[in-house]
């Protein structure tokens, strides 16, 4: 959920990926702590935003206790309420693509490096999150776009939803 001034925006997540800490050399916590990912070392439940390609943000949700840097990316969500406003800042009326892929979910929600870091279970965040609804069957599936640790299966999706991104072959 995401809240300004007189604007409420909800979401509901259909598709994760993630990011082990120590062992996986996808992550950006794999080495050590930098000024870059500082934020994936905070305690279970804040944000980690960066930017990927020059171009876009992505949103990720810190898994662990603090130091240990772990993280979860939000990839693709099914957009509940505040659509127009996600609509305008996407340029599409769409609803499937509006959330659809981590770069689309951050343009339509507004985040960006201002987020970084904040805590997402607190009541008075402007960003947080909050409990839903569970999907019926949960998907499996390699993650999407990596170029190390290509056969590890941590990417999570709700079965036939439309707002999933990725391919048809890994969405069965």
């Amino acid at each position: 959920m995401r809240e300004g001034a007189r604007r409420r925006i909800t979401a509901r997540i259909v598709e994760t990926e993630a990011y082990l800490p120590e062992i996986d050399s996808a992550s950006h916590a794999y080495g050590r702590m930098t000024a870059r990912n500082r934020s994936m070392f905070l305690r279970r439940g804040h944000a980690y935003v960066y930017l990927i390609y020059g171009a876009y943000y992505c949103l990720n949700v810190t898994s662990e206790s603090a130091d240990v840097g772990a993280a979860v990316l939000v990839r693709a969500a099914e957009p509940l309420e505040g659509i127009q406003l996600m609509s305008r800042r996407r340029g599409t009326v769409r609803l499937n693509d509006l959330l659809r892929g981590p770069g689309r979910l951050a343009a339509a929600l507004g985040i960006d490096w201002r987020q970084d870091g904040i805590d997402l279970c607190s009541p008075g965040s402007a960003l947080r999150l909050a409990t839903g609804t569970v999907p019926k069957s949960i998907g499996k599936s390699v993650r999407i776009g990596l170029s190390r640790e290509v056969d590890r299966v941590l990417r999570f999706y709700e079965r036939g939803s439309p707002f999933v991104s990725g391919p048809r072959k890994l969405n069965r």
